[in-house]
């Protein structure tokens, strides 16, 4: 009983979106609820988005960590389960829980730990069913920050990751945070969509994933817009950004989208190799300028990974 006592670090995985770090704020409150002693911390800073939820509700943002085995002997992670997405040193500390709605791979342990997993649109849908099914009332402020993460992961719920979960769980926590779920969405989605005072190397790396692909590494980003022309009218910097991460980083191919959130559409632009399997998941060639259109598509975990790792699965 007393290693249980002992302080936990809560976090999501890296590059954090709004998601990673409130599903760590709101899972290491419902824990410390339950009697344990955890902390929430992030793998990176908040981005432009998190920023405006964090200031709106009045929430400090988690420190930013590197490393966690120096500091305690137990982690339990948030939106996340692969190790590329982790914390460096994850291997050195005991991962006794898990709440994630991705894939599972590159994940194993050496002790049996709780892990909960659906596939639902947002993690923080699921942590609002644990609320419940501990009997634990959710805060007002908890709310709305889960209220949020959900609003950002599944796009206002017009993602297709949207559940039926996810939109009676966006109607609950809209009335206990006291917020009019779209006009504050709209507001949300738009405070992450300015990339005109941000470098390409930020921008790609700011909502960013890695993924082994057939024995291939493949880097996935993600950049919301209004306008994808105010991203790739500087295609060439973007192309530079892109190619140094391919070279420091030992990625295969790097994989960008970039979203349009007004129609729920996506260009994406690709370097690296192979190709082939990318042309082969989407049916398509690249354009001379080494672009695909994609409309329709605006999730990165149901809509660009699976169809991906199916290519590259089937390549000899």
């Amino acid at each position: 009983m007393l290693f249980f006592m002992l302080k936990q670090l809560v976090f999501g995985h890296k590059n954090p979106d709004t998601d990673a770090i409130v599903a760590a704020i709101a899972f290491s409150h419902l824990e410390n609820q339950l009697g344990e002693n955890t902390e929430p911390v992030a793998l990176g800073k908040p981005n432009d988005e998190t920023k405006f939820v964090l200031a709106h509700f009045k929430q400090q943002a988690p420190r930013v960590v590197t490393s966690v085995a120096d500091e305690v002997k137990a982690v339990m992670l948030v939106d996340h389960n692969e190790a590329q997405q982790s914390v460096a040193d994850r291997d050195k500390v005991q991962v006794t829980k898990v709440v994630d709605h991705h894939r599972i791979a590159n994940f194993d342990t050496s002790k049996p730990l709780y892990y909960r997993a659906e596939p639902v649109g947002c993690t923080s849908t699921i942590i609002t069913k644990l609320y419940h099914e501990n009997q634990v009332e959710i805060p007002e402020k908890i709310a709305g920050l889960m209220l949020s993460a959900i609003i950002s992961d599944t796009l206002l719920l017009k993602s297709p990751t949207t559940t039926d979960d996810d939109k009676k769980v966006v109607q609950e926590l809209a009335e206990i945070a006291h917020i009019d779920a779209n006009q504050y969405g709209v507001e949300e989605l738009r405070a992450g969509t300015n990339v005109d005072d941000k470098s390409a190397a930020d921008l790609i790396a700011s909502d960013a994933k890695s993924f082994t692909m057939n024995g291939k590494s493949v880097r996935v980003a993600q950049i919301n817009t209004v306008d994808v022309n105010d991203v790739f009218k500087r295609q060439a910097e973007f192309e530079s950004a892109i190619k140094d991460s391919l070279t420091t980083n030992n990625y295969d191919l790097f994989f960008l989208m970039v979203t349009n959130i007004l129609d729920s559409n996506t260009e994406a632009l690709v370097l690296g190799t192979p190709t082939e399997p990318v042309e082969t998941a989407f049916k398509q060639k690249l354009s001379a300028q080494q672009r695909l259109a994609l409309p329709g598509v605006v999730s990165r975990k149901k809509q660009v990974v699976p169809p991906l790792t199916a290519a590259f699965d089937e390549t000899k």
